[in-house]
């Protein structure tokens, strides 16, 4: 796999992202399904939001990892939150460290929402190739 990042903007060092990622020689493409703090039992963990970030990222890398991928091979992750103020002032920092640990540089779209699933308040869906 070839994977390069395109961010034309000068801005775009400063984030945990990039604008766009191109990828080629492709061996896979896995598409994951949001992925929430859920217990191995299927049971919502209703915490605080940077707890529950901590378990919807153990289980993308679970999910990934079960599949035969990397979690460095995230090429796309969207964040769904019912809070964008409490995930910068609570989660930035663990989510910073998680991508830089993991050497992922992805395209990303982050979206407020009313709601999710069981009063939870993040959501993580990742696009991944190898």
């Amino acid at each position: 796999m070839q994977k390069t990042t395109i961010d034309p903007w000068e801005w775009g060092k400063y984030t945990n992202s990039a604008q766009a990622v191109e990828v080629k020689q492709i061996e896979g493409t896995l598409y994951c399904s949001g992925q929430v703090a859920i217990d191995a039992n299927g049971e919502p963990h209703v915490a605080d939001m940077n707890t529950q970030f901590l378990l919807a990222i153990q289980n993308v890398e679970r999910l990934i990892s079960d599949a035969g991928y990397a979690t460095s091979g995230i090429v796309r992750l969207n964040i769904y939150t019912t809070s964008m103020q409490e995930f910068f002032t609570s989660c930035v920092e663990t989510y910073q460290t998680w991508i830089v640990q993991n050497g992922i540089k992805q395209a990303t779209t982050m979206v407020e929402v009313k709601g999710l699933y069981g009063g939870l308040s993040i959501e993580l869906e990742a696009t991944v190739v190898k």
